[in-house]
């Protein structure tokens, strides 16, 4: 993708929105107004047209309901997410775990979930938001820039995921789906959710049971240096399984307060097979001749759970705030692998048995306190957290079956982290145009790593300042500017003491270092946001981070423990690393155009980043950003046939990766969505969605380098001697959901 086609698709809504600036309604009143709760129908059951909310919040935050999002039926927030902007993913097709804002790999962004942190089973901290179902979410919220009394972990940015609560809402629906792949193979899909209330008491209670299945085929083309063709291997990569989630909110107020009690768990298990076969010259010239195949099957059960209790209270002339949780993820998985000439001949190569268990515990208490222009606001959070980890490989005994486990030093592990974070935050609003909000999070982390390898106690402290300015130059006209220092903490495997065999390239060694401190960024942003009428909205926003005390793996200069390669260690290094772009999003009905029932969504986002390469010295782009990502599509109402149709395309440039002995080219082709649905009076909707219409393929590109030592590589590097070229292809075919919901 060029950026001539990016900006060719970008004229056409963005001429719109520069029509619409001329013709803009004044907005409603920003008085909120306490009204009765909204009608669990007139939520799933409407032809209405939903865009992003414009948000009140001093620091800049873009609000989607899940409106925005539901008629093109997203099975997971991962799905969600791919029609905001500046989001990416490093997944597989029609894969969306790993979720990565503004181009920065997924372990900077933070993941929340009602406002706290989301523990997952990723080694970079990052939570795989495709576990979370889209049926459970009310709003996803997407923090550029936090305030005082947020979390500053996030460099990339905040995603906030909101469930769904009964204050809001009443009444329930039924769910009934079934997703349909390429292949024939039929997953189903089932929700029942209810929500009610009285005067004093709301509540709202979901169950969801969705099946996914994901047959993927991959190509693999293997070249000399010299371009000559040595091999083939054909792959097949089958991911089934099934998610099943729940959560519950339940609300009381009395005189001056109100308490909630609110719960999550989502229970996965999937199956992942693969098979692989690789084919050599027949000596014909046809690669037909079978040489090696490798089965591997991988059984994941993860769970997580997550309960909380808080309050908000009158108190003297503020109010006082608190609140007591839980966060749990739970890890058992197996992966085993068989190698052999032939499917006969296949011989068990390698057990290994992943174990986890992550505990969050936390707390806060706040007092908020109103004064004329001003308002305070002060607090403190705390965080307790132990993670027990465990990747054991077994011995396979003569006879291929397994024996006893042979855990690697430091393979068994225990990292607990105790955070305190005091903050203030005070937001000054002398005029109805201007607000000034200016803050101090003080985050202080302890981390005590503990093995059969040793232990290791490690303090952090880290001064976060945020400032926010929003100015509205007239009742449509906003601008925004956010400075605010956030940090990143190390990945789990990285601070645990243990050694990892064949990494980051075969023959190597990978050693933890439990001596490693958080990164840290100064980030900028810069922001303009027009109302377009009553419900559509423009904005444009400009980014800068500058990120300090990187984390990169370098070369110890030891040899590994086969003699083939080298001790790496993840360090913190002097260098800086520098990120920066442009992000538009725009969202309105085409009522200019006399076309109120023909809404138009559309975001583009371009990145740029500059990092030393810890291997080459020379200057790159973090790993995998792109420089351009951009989503556009519309919704069209047809109220006379009570039916709706749409459709979304996204598209995204290549990124790439540095590691010592390869460089790889990462690209994605462009993704087609479709919906059509009809409603039955005003409590029935049948929806039929189409995913990845014109069968996106992912491409690899891999050179690979050799030499007999750590400077032959780099010099071949350097001077482009290559050893080996790789061009992976992968492809699962579209994807098509049918759902039929009930209103009650």
């Amino acid at each position: 993708m060029t950026e001539a086609k990016i900006w060719r698709a970008a004229m056409a809504p963005l001429a719109l929105a520069a029509a619409s600036f001329a013709h803009a309604q004044e907005p409603e009143a920003a008085t909120v107004v306490a009204s009765a709760p909204e009608s669990v129908a007139e939520v799933l059951v409407t032809g209405d047209l939903k865009f992003r909310n414009r948000t009140e919040d001093a620091n800049p935050v873009l609000s989607y309901d899940l409106e925005y999002f539901q008629r093109f039926e997203p099975v997971s927030v991962g799905e969600m997410l791919k029609r905001v902007p500046g989001v990416t993913f490093t997944s597989d097709v029609l894969e969306f775990d790993g979720v990565s804002m503004r181009g920065l790999p997924p372990g900077y962004t933070q993941i929340l979930i009602n406002g706290r942190r989301a523990p997952g089973g990723e080694s970079d901290r990052s939570f795989f938001v495709d576990r979370i179902p889209a049926e459970l979410v009310e709003r996803i919220e997407i923090v550029r820039s936090p305030g005082a009394d947020q979390p500053g972990d996030g460099i990339g940015g905040t995603l906030n995921i909101v469930l769904k609560e009964g204050a809001d809402l009443e009444g329930g629906f039924i769910k009934g789906g079934a997703l349909l792949n390429e292949d024939g193979k039929l997953r189903p899909a089932a929700a029942l959710a209810y929500a009610g209330s009285s005067e004093s008491t709301s509540y709202w209670a979901g169950l969801n049971d969705q099946g996914r299945r994901n047959p993927k085929q991959k190509s693999s083309w293997r070249y000399d240096g010299d371009g000559v063709l040595d091999n083939i291997e054909k792959q097949d990569d089958t991911r089934d399984g099934v998610d099943v989630s729940a959560n519950g909110e339940l609300t009381h107020r009395f005189g001056g307060g109100s308490f909630t009690l609110s719960g999550l768990v989502v229970d996965t298990d999937r199956d992942e097979d693969e098979t692989s076969k690789t084919y050599v010259d027949s000596g014909s010239g046809a690669f037909d001749a079978l040489k090696e195949i490798e089965v591997q099957r991988e059984r994941i059960s993860q769970q997580t759970y997550d309960v909380d209790l808080s309050g908000d209270f009158e108190a003297g002339a503020g109010k006082l705030s608190a609140n007591v949780g839980w966060t749990g993820f739970r890890e058992d998985s197996t992966a085993e692998t068989d190698k052999g000439a032939t499917f006969d001949g296949l011989a068990l190569d390698e057990h290994i048995k992943t174990r986890i268990t992550d505990d969050e515990y936390s707390g806060g208490i706040a007092y908020s306190l109103p004064l004329d222009a001003w308002k305070l606001k002060g607090g403190l959070d705390l965080l307790s957290k132990k993670r027990d980890g465990a990747e054991v490989e077994y011995d396979i005994e003569d006879d291929g079956s397994v024996g006893d486990p042979d855990p690697a030093p430091g393979a068994i592990y225990t990292i607990k982290e105790t955070r305190i974070d005091p903050y203030l935050r005070a937001t000054y609003a002398p005029t109805s145009a201007l607000t000034l909000d200016l803050g101090l999070r003080a985050e202080t982390t302890k981390r005590d790593v503990d093995s059969d390898d040793g232990s290791v106690n490690h303090k952090d402290t880290d001064w976060n300042p945020s400032l926010h300015l929003t100015y509205a130059m007239s009742a449509v006209d906003q601008l925004r500017a956010s400075l605010a220092r956030t940090v990143r903490r190390p990945d789990y495997d990285l601070l645990a003491p243990f050694t990892a065999k064949e990494e980051p390239t075969d023959g190597d060694d990978l050693q933890g270092n439990p001596h490693l401190k958080n990164e840290t960024a100064w980030g900028l942003d810069v922001g303009y946001e027009r109302r377009l009428g009553r419900l559509g909205v423009f904005g444009v926003d400009a980014f800068y981070r500058r990120i300090s005390d990187l984390i990169e793996t370098v070369n110890t200069g030891t040899a590994s423990e086969s003699g083939e390669g080298k001790v790496y260690e993840p360090r913190n290094l002097d260098d800086e690393g520098n990120t920066w772009g442009v992000e538009v999003d725009f969202s309105a009905p085409l009522a200019v155009l006399q076309m109120p029932d023909t809404g138009l969504f559309f975001n583009y986002s371009w990145m740029n980043s500059s990092v030393r390469d810890p291997y080459t010295g020379q200057s790159r782009r973090f790993t995998n950003q792109p420089h351009g990502v951009y989503n556009i599509g519309f919704i069209q109402t047809v109220r006379a046939w009570d039916m709706s149709f749409g459709a979304s395309y996204y598209d995204r440039d290549a990124g790439c990766e540095s590691n010592f002995d390869e460089t790889v080219k990462v690209a994605y082709e462009a993704d087609l969505e479709a919906f059509i649905e009809k409603r039955f009076g005003k409590r029935v909707v049948v929806r039929i969605a189409a995913m990845n219409l014109l069968d996106a393929h992912k491409d690899e590109l891999f050179h690979k380098y050799d030499g007999d030592s750590v400077q032959d590589v780099l010099d071949n590097r350097r001077d482009g001697v290559v050893d080996e070229i790789e061009h992976e292809s992968e492809h699962s075919g579209p994807l098509y959901e049918l759902t039929l919901r009930v209103a009650f």
